[in-house]
């Protein structure tokens, strides 16, 4: 196998260099490249079929014929026939074509014409190799069953595509059709903020302190300060920093990172939307939730690509709450459950070492195996115990618990907030009980960030806010089965 593909690479490398003997250079500077390959289709569905165009893009199939060459064409938006003739072009341009290879990315202009099966084909009078190709790409392929073009992946393996993406992308348009619909996605909610008057600010990623979240951070250092610094894990306590300055309605769409293992849902580095919005609680939020889902939706159902997978949404959602939700499924008193009693209950249902774990995270561990892998429709589960939100308002009547909703379909979280906590002193005994936990080796636990209860001391407004994984919201949007399909480069461990 080694020694075939390096017989194709010193192959592709001697063309390169026959080019270049003979006078055409193989890597050029630009193209006036004036239709792209669908504008060029749709002006051939006219009546004028002789219109001239100039396309640009890759090559995907090539069939040569004595004196004339076919091919295809393909860029970011279609496919399209290429027809090059000897008595044309003339014997020394026609004979370049000797030396170009599928993969190749040219330039070609010239009138349309329809071939005697209909197939709208440019007639190229001039064309100008823009790159070379010096590495074959896995094209698939293709043949018509019963009317319909089926393809067959050259590029199967998927540890080599998210290694490879840009290989992956070149040859399977369904790939790039899917990252596509994930950028419509984010720009829906882009849009539909913007249109509630919200602003979308940037927050530091390098942090002196990580917090917003129960994480394991990635720590790093900065050389000329002399100062560790931590890859934010959360948004949330910058963007209430805002609040605090008189921002009413903000909201940041960035990456996180967080120091924890990689399976089909987790990937270290990952895309979050937060928002945050002045005098409004967990109430309004959920409001917001559905109506931004909503729209999502129906803007995913009109791209081809992804529609038919799309789930209908039909609010209000669902709404369960945390204890009672548990304490069904467990059979036991969660909140008056000793230690041992926890520990033994998550053993049962396969929590894994769970005396290595706090109570909180026990408690969260049991949740997560006994009701939240149990959801599968889009349902908000309400009020939270407070030892797991220590971000959080506590909720009105029931102290014991704190106004929290997190909205799960499918067996997993998609958003998550509050009512937020703006009362600094009791800010302060939360965020010390994080430290506690921290210093007996939990090392999800946060710290005590002082700057952020200073800014909570000159008074911070009441104040909703909801986080939203953007990746797990796409895949559970699209069906797609790995957090990898729906990431552009997702890490992965060293070749």
């Amino acid at each position: 196998m080694t020694d075939d593909l390096n017989f194709v690479l010193k192959a592709r490398r001697e063309k390169l260099e026959a080019l270049r003997q003979s006078g055409v250079e193989p890597f050029a500077y630009s193209y006036d490249r004036r239709h792209s390959a669908r504008q060029a289709l749709d002006m051939g569905l006219g009546t004028d079929d002789e219109a001239a165009v100039a396309v640009a893009g890759r090559i995907v199939a090539w069939r040569a014929h004595g004196k004339t060459v076919f091919a295809h064409l393909t860029d970011s938006t279609a496919r399209i026939q290429l027809y090059f003739r000897r008595d044309q072009l003339g014997d020394e341009r026609f004979a370049v074509l000797d030396h170009f290879d599928i993969g190749d990315i040219v330039g070609a202009a010239g009138p349309l014409f329809r071939t005697r099966t209909g197939e709208i084909t440019i007639r190229v009078e001039s064309f100008e190799l823009l790159a070379k190709s010096l590495r074959p790409l896995p094209f698939g392929k293709e043949e018509v069953i019963d009317g319909n073009v089926v393809r067959h992946s050259g590029f199967s393996d998927p540890e080599q595509r998210y290694r490879q993406r840009y290989a992956d992308l070149a040859v399977n348009p369904e790939v790039r059709a899917l990252f596509v619909a994930r950028s419509r996605m984010v720009t829906t909610m882009r849009s539909f903020l913007d249109r509630l008057g919200y602003l979308e600010v940037e927050t530091p990623i390098l942090q002196p302190l990580y917090g917003g979240a129960t994480a394991r951070p990635f720590a790093t250092y900065h050389n000329a300060l002399d100062l560790p610094l931590f890859l934010r894990i959360a948004d949330e306590l910058y963007l209430k920093r805002l609040i605090v300055g008189g921002f009413e309605r903000v909201y940041e769409i960035g990456h996180d990172f967080r120091n924890e293992g990689i399976d089909r849902t987790h990937n270290p580095e990952f895309t979050m939307l937060e928002f945050y919005e002045a005098y409004a609680d967990y109430e309004t939020m959920m409001g917001r939730v559905e109506t931004l889902l909503v729209e999502i939706v129906s803007v995913l159902r009109e791209l081809p690509a992804v529609g038919a997978s799309v789930p209908g949404f039909s609010p209000p959602f669902p709404r369960i709450e945390w204890i009672p939700s548990l304490e069904r499924a467990a059979g036991v008193p969660i909140l008056s459950a000793s230690d041992a009693e926890l520990r033994e209950l998550a053993a049962r249902v396969g929590v894994i070492q769970p005396e290595t774990l706090s109570r909180p995270k026990v408690m969260d561990e049991i949740f997560q195996q006994l009701v939240e892998s149990k959801i599968t429709d889009p349902t908000f589960v309400v009020d939270y115990p407070l030892d797991l939100s220590p971000l959080a308002k506590p909720k009105r009547g029931n102290p014991a618990l704190t106004e929290r909703f997190e909205l799960f379909a499918n067996g997993r979280e998609m958003a998550n907030a509050f009512s937020e906590l703006n009362d600094p002193l009791d800010q302060r005994g939360r965020l010390e009980s994080q430290a506690r936990l921290k210093a007996a080796g939990d090392l999800e636990a946060s710290g005590v960030d002082e700057d952020y209860i200073r800014a909570m001391e000159y008074g911070m407004p009441p104040t909703g806010g909801v986080g939203i994984g953007v990746d797990r919201l796409f895949m559970y949007l699209t069906g797609t089965a790995s957090v990898r399909d729906v990431i552009l480069f997702p890490t992965m461990r060293p070749e």
